[in-house]
């Protein structure tokens, strides 16, 4: 990819970058040393499905950056995210919340319109 473009691409996709809470990094660190995947980062997608038409999806990325991904790095976590997943989570942030009923990561996600009650499902306008 020429220069120009490399940074045209960062500057757009730096704009709304995603992040994770300190909350969120200190449990992935925490899943990665489990793991034995320090190193390792955190894949961020959104995929069809679910009650309100699209789904997020988290995953252990242990082998880097793929092609056409954006990086971004919040509180000493990689994030990697495909070019159609972030046109959805562009300013999102991922966080951890632990609840009376147990914990989980969550995506608060300001290019949502409307989500459904788990959480986990989202639509767009």
């Amino acid at each position: 990819m020429p220069r120009t473009l490399q940074y045209i691409n960062r500057f757009l996709y730096n704009v709304g970058m995603i992040n994770v809470s300190e909350t969120a990094a200190s449990k992935i660190n925490e899943l990665l040393a489990e793991e034995n995947k320090a190193g390792s980062g955190l894949r961020v997608f959104v995929q069809g499905g679910g009650c309100s038409g699209f789904q997020y999806g988290l995953m252990i990325e242990e082998n880097g950056q793929g092609s056409g991904d954006q990086v971004f790095e919040s509180h000493g976590v990689k994030l990697f995210i495909d070019p159609i997943s972030i046109r959805y989570l562009a300013g999102a942030e991922v966080d951890f919340v632990d609840t009376i009923t147990g914990g989980g990561f969550t995506i608060k996600n300001p290019n949502a319109t409307s989500t459904c009650g788990c959480g986990q499902s989202f639509s767009v306008d």
